[in-house]
């Protein structure tokens, strides 16, 4: 972008909340008490950033609705037990909102697991704009959800930049015409991501505040 995005828009887990542990052993304690098996912690992610209903059907079509109910119930239970806050984040955001950018987070989750997260978190604050999976029809990585929050902070993809985790987020941004930024401190590996062409990827929240414009 030849200037600082007006606009940015991130992903919510494995990018602005430290979710990785939470959301792999709920995966983990869904299948093992409803499949009774075990899978591999890559395994067990790998979709992470679609709807979790589709996460579940990927694991098993036939006992998608129970797997969901075990790792809600779960999840939730453990939220304040495991969910964490990435060190930097939180000035991140309080720096970009001084400087007048507008922030919205565009996440596969459900609104109220969102307030769950706010109240363990509490960096709603800082967001104008939440699009969560009751927003559109279709979900990342269909570009639908990026372009509903373009909307509601009345912005043009030319003035907005994408910062997600996961391959999802980024085709979802680039299909959207936005910029892409991919951080490698959630659940994908850099290798997945760079094979997803994002317009950068970083590695540090130092390296994010370059890349929006934040000294």
């Amino acid at each position: 972008m030849s200037a600082p995005p007006r606009i940015v828009l991130f992903d919510l887990d494995g990018t602005v909340i430290d979710s990785t542990a939470l959301i792999r052993e709920s995966h983990r304690h869904a299948v093992r008490t409803v499949l009774g098996t075990e899978l591999a912690d890559d395994v067990l992610v790998a979709n992470v950033g679609i709807p979790l209903i589709e996460q579940m059907k990927l694991f098993d079509p036939e006992r998608a609705e129970d797997l969901m109910a075990a790792y809600q119930e779960w999840n939730h239970r453990m939220t304040p037990e495991l969910l964490r806050e990435y060190e930097g984040i939180s000035a991140l955001l309080a720096d970009l909102r001084a400087g007048g950018r507008s922030l919205g987070i565009v996440t596969s989750k459900a609104g109220p697991v969102v307030e769950l997260a706010w109240s363990v978190l509490p960096l709603a604050q800082h967001f104008d704009v939440v699009v969560s999976s009751e927003a559109t029809d279709r979900h990342k990585p269909h570009p639908d959800p990026v372009r509903h929050a373009l909307i509601e902070h009345g912005g043009r993809p030319d003035e907005a930049v994408l910062v997600g985790d996961s391959p999802f987020d980024l085709r979802a941004g680039r299909a959207a015409g936005l910029t892409t930024i991919a951080v490698t401190w959630g659940f994908f590996p850099r290798p997945v991501l760079e094979r997803e062409r994002p317009d950068m990827i970083v590695d540090t929240v130092p390296e994010l505040r370059a890349a929006l414009g934040l000294s």
